[in-house]
């Protein structure tokens, strides 16, 4: 029997294969840019190719991961104010499998209790227009945001001076909510917290 790649092999893979793609080491070549081929002669098509040619290997990593059932679950670990939670996320580059979706959903309640303990006394934003645009928004409209989502996740930006929480509320599979690539089934809400008197920068 061959060995079995395991989440964190899988993520690696695909960090060299993007490293590969990006120093133009793979190359999807029949890639074309407008399908106009006098166009296209005039046109460079490095960074298309570079970018298919990983775009591919990514699917064929996502359809392993189906195939011998890897899960594309990571566990974070974030401190804020003397509080740590460890929490499930789905890696970026890889997929959600159905079992991942529950381990997201069954750790909803925690990361939402842990957000809510320490965002207390915080402005609250919601984002729109791809987080180019906040709204304020108060706690109980986070709560109805949540009331209608399936799972959370959760960033931090912070140095000396500035703390800034961003709550990920997300339903369907996160591999298509973070890019807005599955709505309406797939998507998410961000909600950015931050010191009184500050504006969201994440």
């Amino acid at each position: 029997m061959s060995k079995l790649y395991t989440t964190e092999e899988l993520i690696q893979i695909l960090a060299a294969e993007r490293q590969a793609c990006l120093k133009g080491k793979r190359l999807k070549l029949e890639v074309p840019v407008s399908g106009n081929p006098v166009i296209d002669q005039f046109i460079r098509t490095d960074g298309l190719q570079q970018f298919t040619a990983y775009q591919d290997f990514k699917a064929a990593i996502h359809q392993y991961q189906r195939e011998h059932q890897i899960s594309g679950i990571v566990w974070k670990e974030v401190k804020v104010k003397g509080k740590s939670l460890k929490y499930p996320e789905v890696d970026t580059e890889l997929i959600a499998l159905t079992n991942d979706l529950e381990v997201l959903k069954s750790a909803k309640n925690s990361i939402l209790k842990f957000w809510y303990e320490v965002t207390e006394g915080m402005d609250l934003y919601l984002s729109f227009n791809n987080s180019k645009q906040y709204q304020q928004i108060i706690t109980l409209d986070v709560e109805r945001i949540a009331q209608r989502t399936e799972w959370a996740s959760l960033w931090k930006w912070e140095n000396s001076s500035f703390l800034e929480m961003i709550l990920q509320l997300g339903w369907g599979k996160p591999e298509e909510a973070y890019y807005k690539r599955g709505r309406p089934r797939s998507g998410s809400e961000y909600v950015h917290a931050v010191n009184p008197g500050n504006r969201p920068i994440g």
